[in-house]
């Protein structure tokens, strides 16, 4: 907080107005080891509004006793069956299968995703179908806690950096990068107050 308020006049101004920020969302019910449950949310989720992903969610965990399944146990399930079962469109559930593959074959290094590198943690992530940059750079700020993340796919970081920066247009990565660089190390912590300016803050 004290380092974003001094490193940038205009980012103080928009703390001082949205106030303090709350605890993270991201881990509710999923522990800070369980990578891969956190990833089959993520794919859950994607493109619907948090209330629908939560119905979805809650059907899966419903299936499979209050617990995400293993990788394995999503390769063994009929792929028809499960997207009936749970409400979710046959791309997600190819997503989901993707997701199991790499990590059955070893390629999505989830034992190690917590010691490697954000660059390197995106790299394995976007191999999985259906995962791309943005969704894994909200598994870096909401369940791994890395501190330094500029999610410049985000339109609603974009649009709060527009209203607040008064811009013409949507900024673009490079645009981001550069009004963001004085915010190092604590990009992570500037862009939830960017989401907290719009009231977005994703699910």
């Amino acid at each position: 907080m004290a380092h974003l308020r001094e490193s940038d006049p205009v980012l103080r101004e928009l703390i001082d107005s949205v106030g303090e920020l709350g605890a993270r969302g991201g881990r509710r019910g999923i522990s800070p080891d369980d990578h891969y449950g956190a990833l089959v949310r993520a794919i859950i989720g994607q493109q619907l509004s948090a209330k629908v992903a939560r119905v979805m969610n809650d059907r899966l965990l419903e299936r499979y006793d209050g617990r995400y399944p293993a990788p394995a146990e999503v390769l063994a399930e009929d792929a028809e069956e499960l997207r009936a079962a749970i409400g979710l469109s046959r791309a997600k559930v190819t997503f989901l299968r993707s997701l199991a593959e790499h990590a059955t074959d070893g390629s999505l290094e989830l034992d190690r995703m917590g010691a490697l590198r954000d660059d390197e943690v995106i790299a394995e992530l976007v191999a999985v179908k259906g995962i791309g940059e943005w969704t894994a750079h909200m598994f870096l700020i909401f369940h791994l806690d890395r501190p330094d993340v500029l999610p410049v796919g985000d339109l609603g970081v974009r649009a709060a950096i527009r209203t607040v920066y008064a811009l013409d247009e949507l900024p673009g990565p490079a645009e981001m990068e550069s009004i963001a660089a004085p915010w190092r190390p604590y990009r992570s912590t500037a862009a939830r107050f960017l989401w907290r300016s719009l009231d977005a803050e994703p699910a």
